[in-house]
Formats: structure tokens, sequence, C-alpha cells
């Protein structure tokens, strides 16, 4: 660990999180609404290989210390490519190309893998948050610099706290998300009410899919999970991700699936499909979710293609059914997908904020990025045109 003396505070850049005591990062991390910046999550990316130099993910992650105590981190990665962060920029770096610009190695502020908004520095409570942030931010630039990289993006940011940071001369570009949120429902009748008739018909279609299929599905939470589920679930996610070709997500290892279920099992809520007449066979299909508050997103599914409607009970009807039951309020499904929209998942803008450290492409960007946030929004405006929803329920974003 590697620290540098600057009053009041002192400051290290750190290659593994496990250099940093769990119970001090948590007690900046558990705070938050997003689960995906604690300690333990990704820990398990670092220490089953999936966030590694070989895998194109170097952890060099920020802390800033008053004394003995953290007051201040941020989990930030040397990237040697764009693979895994969801925030597709192959347009800047072709552009870079153009310009003969390096854009790798860049640095990127994220929970690797992990499409879901809520990234932000993680500032203890009772410190000078701008101070800080501008401390953070000074040394971010000085670490690009001395270490030649392209620039810094924080991708997925937590939307309290990207709009206080545009005045450090971030372009802010807006992307894509879904969420379901409850408004109110005390069932999944409620649920369904929301729907217009043909869509009810539809959802209800799918749901009796399973029935006819002899296909029960139940939802597992923390302790409740046995430990066979792991290996089946891991199964499942390399045979999804297989289906997809050079074009699937296949980011981890069984490891990081163990690690899991071992160190972070109270966070995870399993859905499972089961043949009705012989639940003792492996599950025919199932969804891994992470939990917290109330907040519930969805991870990683797999299942056999040749059951009908599998996917969208096992990722989308059982764990909304499951939400409204815990009094979930808000249920981020990942990433892509139209057919979320058909499931009443409303389009939301999520957002990234980006520096390059070469002005022609950082003016290049502020130039147009404005231009390119309209477009974006106007996509996201058609997507929620096409939300199936009765008159009388029109789109709300949680935003």
């Amino acid at each position: 660990m590697n620290k540098k003396h600057q009053s009041p505070y002192s400051i290290a850049w750190v290659e593994t999180i496990s250099k940093v005591a769990q119970a001090a990062w948590d007690e900046l991390a558990q705070p938050l609404p997003t689960p995906f910046l604690e300690w333990e999550w990704l820990h398990q990316m670092e220490a089953s290989g999936s966030t590694t130099a070989k895998t194109g993910w170097l952890p060099h992650h920020l802390t800033i210390w008053s004394d003995r105590n953290l007051v201040a981190a941020a989990p930030l990665y040397i990237k040697a490519h764009s693979a895994g962060e969801f925030v597709f920029d192959h347009v800047w770096a072709e552009l870079a190309n153009r310009l003969n610009i390096a854009y790798y190695p860049k640095l990127i502020g994220m929970s690797p893998f992990t499409p879901m908004i809520g990234y932000r520095f993680l500032i203890a409570p009772g410190e000078d948050e701008d101070a800080l942030t501008e401390i953070m931010l000074q040394e971010i630039d000085h670490f690009c610099q001395r270490y030649q990289l392209s620039g810094c993006s924080f991708l997925f940011v937590d939307p309290n706290w990207q709009f206080q940071r545009l005045h450090h001369t971030f372009s802010r570009w807006m992307h894509q998300s879904y969420i379901w949120q409850n408004r109110g429902f005390r069932s999944f009748d409620d649920y369904l009410a929301m729907f217009n008739s043909n869509q009810r018909r539809n959802i209800k279609r799918e749901r009796k899919a399973m029935e006819t299929q002899k296909i029960e599905l139940q939802v597992v939470q923390g302790e409740q999970i046995p430990p066979s589920f792991m290996p089946v679930i891991y199964d499942y996610y390399v045979r999804t991700n297989e289906k997809f070709g050079p074009w699937g997500c296949k980011y981890l290892n069984y490891s990081f699936f163990k690690g899991l279920y071992h160190r972070y099992r109270h966070r995870l809520v399993v859905v499972t499909a089961f043949d009705r007449q012989d639940q003792k066979e492996s599950p025919l299909g199932m969804s891994l979710l992470i939990i917290k508050g109330d907040k519930l997103y969805g991870r990683y599914w797999g299942g056999s293609n040749s059951i009908d409607s599998l996917h969208f009970n096992a990722c989308y009807y059982s764990p909304i059914e499951w939400a409204i039951s815990q009094g979930i309020q808000s249920f981020d499904p990942g990433a892509g997908g139209f057919h979320k929209l058909r499931r009443g998942f409303s389009a939301i803008p999520n957002y990234s904020l980006h520096r390059f450290a070469d002005h022609r492409l950082r003016r290049l960007m502020q130039a147009h990025i404005d231009e390119i946030n309209r477009m974006e929004q106007e996509y996201i405006d058609t997507l929620n045109d096409e939300l199936p929803f009765s008159a009388a329920h029109e789109p709300r974003s949680i935003l």
C-alpha cells in the first residue's frame, strides 16, 4: 500500500481491496442503497480471478485516510478494453484511433460486470464531501498522467451524486436502463391490473404455461439456499452466455459464485423451477438475484430452451410476486431486452461521466454530448410509449 501524506489526509492506492479492512470499507458502503460497492461483492470479483490484469480489469482503488481511519474510497480499475462495462464507448475508441490517440489503457469507476445504477465515491458521514471529492478527482488526474491513461470514466453513477459533479469538467452521457416500480401493489393481481386487457391475457397465459408443463417455481433467500444450487446456477449462467457466442457476457467463473454463497449469501435470492412430479431432480431453470433493503436486482439466469415461458416466469413474474410480498419498492432486471417493456419495466436514463486526457477528444465529446443525450432521451420516451399499460396507469420513473 503506497501512501503519500497530504494534510490533513493521507492518500493510498491499493491494488487489491483485501488490503483494506472489510469493516472499514463497509462502514462507508453499507449505508448506500446499492449492494454492489460493498467489500465482499468487490472482493469476490478479485479473489475469484474475475478482475485481474489477465482479464483486463486491474484493480487500483483510491483510499483517503485521516490518521488510521478510512474516510473516503473509490473502486477503480485500469482497463485494457471496454468489455464488461455495458457502456458501449466503441465510437469514442474509434474516434481516438482516427486521431492517433491511445484510448487504452483507461481508468474506470464502476462495480465490474454489473450494469446497475449506484456508483459513487464512498465518503464517511460527517466528512466534508466536496473537499474530499475534489482531493480524489485531483489525485485521479495525477494518477492518469503518471501512468499515461487516456482518462477516467464513472459508469452507472448514482443520480444523487452525478448531478453535483458536472462542474469538474466531466461530460455526462445518458444511457437507457429498465426498472420495475412497486406502485403500492398488495398482490400479483394488483400488478396485473395496470396492463391493458391484451397484455393481461398474455401474462396469464405465460404463467399458466408453468402449470400446464407441471413446473413449480420456488423462491429461496439467504440461509434457505442449499449449497447444491450454486454449481447449477453457474452451469446455467455459462450455457446462457454460450448461446450468444461472441456476444455473450461470460465474465465470471465458478469461484465467484462459490464465494458469493459462502460469504455473501445474506444478499442472495434464488428462483428455481422444478418438475412438480420429482423435485429431487436438478432444477429445470434458475435465476439469481441480489437484494438490499427495499431494492431487488436481477443478475444471472439460465434454463432449458425447451420450456415455454420459463424465462419470463423465473426472471420476472416470480421475482415480482415475491417482491410484492416482501415490500420491495424497485426491481432492476439488468441490461438489455425489449421484452422487459411487455412485463411492465419502464425505460429510465442512467448516466456515465467521462473526462479524457487529450483535449481534442474532450472537446469533441463536449461539443456533441448534448445532442447525443437528446437522441437517447427520445429513444427512452419511444420505448415507454410501447408500455402495454391501461389508460389509467401512466409510467412513472423512480429517478
